[in-house]
């Protein structure tokens, strides 16, 4: 699942696939803008065919909790 989700980061800031680590957070480490994250969602939301909670989404900080969100969503 972090692999899959370190791709898709990669398509919207400057780093490398191999570079996204669990415990980075997407504004602070990853330079996200808020556009940067919803587009992202909804790329998330193409790939995994799951629907994101807006207010939930919201409470994600770092990649881990994008990882445990997602792994929730698809079980």
């Amino acid at each position: 699942m972090i692999e899959k989700l370190a791709e898709i980061i990669s398509n919207y800031v400057e780093v490398d696939p191999s570079e996204v680590k669990p415990e980075l957070r997407f504004m602070e480490d990853l330079r996200f803008t808020s556009f940067d994250f919803m587009s992202m969602l909804g790329e998330l939301e193409d790939e995994f065919d799951i629907e994101i909670d807006q207010q939930e989404a919201a409470k994600i900080r770092t990649v881990q909790e994008a990882v445990e969100y997602l792994e929730k969503l698809s079980a």
